[in-house]
């Protein structure tokens, strides 16, 4: 018999986050008043953190396949094969809106969820990323979100053992209200030990592992999932506690667990807690899964069937054991001090029933959890494009040396080393290009020995593009990954995306969203880059004040040979430095725009994907045959700012003759045009890669010569090296210094 502790109330509906219409949809499936209980099931599994009803139908557009490809979107993270029966498992996803209330909390269990999401599959973490958006630094919120943000991500990746290689940091008022935690990461397996989250067999014992349940983090999905207001303070308690070491004790409880055979199904608690880990796993084995709540291991006195099912405590997991190897599985988790409990079973009736003090407390069909989960083709409108603004209407610098200072010194483009400082990103031995270049290049030994792989990870997106042309900027943030990748050697394999937008009932929010998945999928097609994973995160705004739309894509590149690999550095004196690509001078939506004129205006540059892969391959290619010393993707700031940023990293100056153009040198210098990077090598290198650029269709042009202890670019600047990297570096430990 059913418990029916409390009247369902259109109140109690509301305060749930689901619209009448999609209560009447339970009351249509159920026949009944649902309880409690399972109103709180319904609301964890049709919210949209969880069943993704708003961008369902979109996201089904989206290259998901590739020959490198093993496990595509739907599990716990994506598989994809890196040869020698060796695989890297990776996804991306977001903690926004509890980084936004308790910001260190917040992102340490941003970090602990995605790990498990790695772990889960049966990989070992190797690797860890975030993309962070902060609010303005004179946000009187940015400085306190920063610091804990920063030092929850540094905090649990530390002391779990992962190395954080890299990411992105960015300050943009629209994040004023509704800061962006992303993160990432990537783990290495067997390519044949695949672990998957479908239940096999009836009466199969259903195991609890990990921590206990406690009463934090309620709610927590169905908060994601709206947007905030000025009572979102009062949403503190819907943020989970994290604990890296227990995480810690769970990895290798779980990977020995794996490889002793008794596991069937595995499933992370995160999301939505017990609710939805269980119910996924029954509803994907075409299986029913009874439940008895008086079996789960609880850490406060009295907690409730509601609270349970919907808790996201941190650091748990829910397995399919088979039968006969209880005993072994049990005797694992207990040797590393983990709770182990069978809390239910597997059934043949497609009902997810759960107990508790020997009452119903639910008993629905489990299928029709997720299957029939609203999924919405909501209105939308294009985004109107801007026009392209002209060079003419951008004011050139009286001083191109302050200007440029004033650029790298400026909250978006000034040194991250004081964020990444904090992370250890050196712990497992293997990481060989660190944070501050253009991508992260992570050791993996072959199991048979040999000269070592090299896996690349990046996060990218440039969110004021994809605002000014949602289409253009989702073309680009993919792309821009793309170059990242190959200015180290890396051959982009596959990607994760983060797709943060702000409330999808609104047409022209909706409009942002479709037109950069048109964007992103393009890109992917073009560059063979398939989507293997990933996350939705909307509601991203606060009194109908949305973030600009970031679309953050993480990408992972494989190289043959690690030692094959270049700096961003200049690294010889009288080594050649060469321009790749095509310069039209674009300043719309520029950094240099918005950076020193507070100016968000016109079209963002084009992305021609045909001409991003070929002068990708180009470089890759160079860079793999050890024909360069240096090479840099050109981004935000242009030309001048990669090349200041060369000289930093290398501690070496150069002198820059420009070609002859009829672009403004303003327009040269600051435009941010794509398919671009600076490369370096010896003279006598230099002259063939010119030759063989031609060969290939490729622009190129030797723009000057590296040495000495200043950037030079004759008659219109010179800066020393020294000063670049005291203005580079000065910003943010002088920010965050500040009380």
């Amino acid at each position: 018999m059913l418990k029916n502790d409390i009247a369902i109330t259109p109140q109690l509906v509301k305060d749930h986050g689901l619209k009448p219409d999609e209560y009447q949809r339970i009351l249509d499936l159920i026949g009944r008043e649902p309880t409690l209980t399972e109103l709180g099931i319904f609301s964890a599994m049709w919210n949209e953190h969880c069943s993704y009803k708003s961008s369902k139908k979109w996201l089904k557009q989206l290259p998901t396949k590739g020959e490198r490809v093993l496990i595509g979107p739907g599990e716990n993270a994506g598989v994809v094969d890196i040869g020698d029966g060796q695989a890297v498992v990776f996804k991306m996803e977001s903690h926004n809106h509890p980084s936004y209330i308790e910001p260190y909390q917040g992102a340490t269990t941003g970090v602990g969820g995605i790990l498990r999401d790695v772990f889960t599959m049966g990989a070992r973490p190797i690797a860890a990323m975030n993309s962070l958006s902060f609010g303005e630094p004179t946000h009187p919120k940015t400085h306190h979100i920063v610091s804990g943000v920063v030092a929850g991500v540094g905090g649990y990746g530390n002391s779990f053992g992962v190395p954080t290689v890299g990411g992105e940091v960015r300050f943009h008022k629209s994040y004023n209200g509704n800061c962006l935690v992303n993160a990432f990461a990537a783990g290495l397996l067997d390519a044949d030990k695949i672990f998957l989250s479908e239940a096999k067999g009836v009466g199969m014992p259903v195991v609890y592992l990990g921590s206990k349940t406690g009463r934090d983090g309620m709610g927590g999905a169905t908060m994601a999932s709206a947007e905030f207001d000025e009572n979102s303070a009062e949403k503190r308690p819907t943020v989970q506690v994290g604990d890296p070491f227990a995480e810690k004790l769970l990895l290798e409880a779980s990977l020995e667990l794996m490889a002793s055979g008794a596991v069937i199904a595995i499933q992370d608690m995160g999301a939505a807690g017990l609710t939805c880990s269980a119910v996924e796993m029954g509803a994907k084995g075409n299986l029913g899964l009874t439940l008895n709540l008086d079996k789960v291991p609880t850490r406060e006195p009295g907690m409730t069937a509601y609270e349970m099912m919907l808790s996201e405590s941190q650091e748990r997991m829910l397995m399919v054991l088979h039968p006969h190897l209880e005993e072994k599985a049990e005797a694992i988790f207990r040797k590393w001090g983990l709770d182990f409990a069978i809390v239910g079973y597997t059934t043949d009736t497609l009902r997810f029933v759960v107990e508790h003090h020997g009452e119903v407390m639910a008993d629905l069909p489990i299928k029709d959890l997720g299957d029939q989960a609203p999924e919405y083709d909501r209105p939308w409108v294009a985004p109107t494009p801007l026009p392209v603004l002209a060079t003419a209407d951008v004011p050139a610098p009286a001083d191109y040396a302050a200007a440029l200072l004033d650029l790298i010194g400026s909250p978006n483009l000034s040194s991250r080393r004081w964020v990444w400082e904090q992370y250890d990103h050196l712990i497992q031995g293997n990481t060989v290009q660190r944070p501050g270049g253009d991508a992260a290049v992570v050791r993996v030994e072959r199991p048979n020995g040999g000269t070592a792989k090299g896996l690349g990870f990046t996060s990218d997106v440039t969110p004021r593009y994809v605002q000014a042309d949602p289409y253009e900027g989702g073309k680009q943030a993919v792309a821009e990954t793309w170059r990242n990748l190959s200015a180290v050697g890396a051959r982009g394999i596959a990607i994760t995306d983060n797709l943060n937008f702000g409330n999808p009932e609104r047409p022209e929010i909706m409009g942002q969203l479709v037109h950069a998945l048109k964007g992103i999928g393009e890109a992917c097609i073009a560059l063979d880059m398939p989507i293997v994973s990933g996350n939705v995160s909307l509601y991203n705004e606060t009194n109908g004040e949305a973030i600009q739309p970031t679309p953050t894509i993480g990408a992972v590149g494989l190289m043959d040979d690690v030692t094959k690999t270049v700096g961003v550095g200049f690294a010889h004196a009288r080594d050649v430095v060469l321009l790749v690509g095509e310069t039209s001078g674009w300043l719309g939506q520029s950094a240099y725009l918005a950076e020193l004129h507070g100016r968000e205006e016109g079209a963002p540059p084009p992305v021609d994907l045909a001409t991003e892969k070929k002068h990708g391959d180009f470089v890759r290619e160079a860079v793999v045959a050890g024909r360069l010393t240096a090479a840099h993707d050109l981004s935000d700031g242009g030309l001048l700012v990669a090349l200041a940023e060369m000289a930093m990293a290398g501690r070496k100056g150069a002198r820059i003759l420009l070609p002859e153009t009829d672009v403004a040198l303003h327009a040269f210098l600051f435009g941010e045009d794509q398919a671009r990077y600076v490369l370096t090598a010896t003279a006598e290198e230099a002259a063939k890669l010119i030759v063989d650029a031609a060969a290939a269709g490729v622009a190129i042009t030797a723009i000057g010569e590296v040495g000495g202890n200043e950037l030079v670019v004759p008659g219109h600047l010179t800066v020393s090296v020294d000063a670049l990297r005291q203005r580079h570096e000065s910003w943010m430990p002088n920010y965050m210094s500040a009380a």
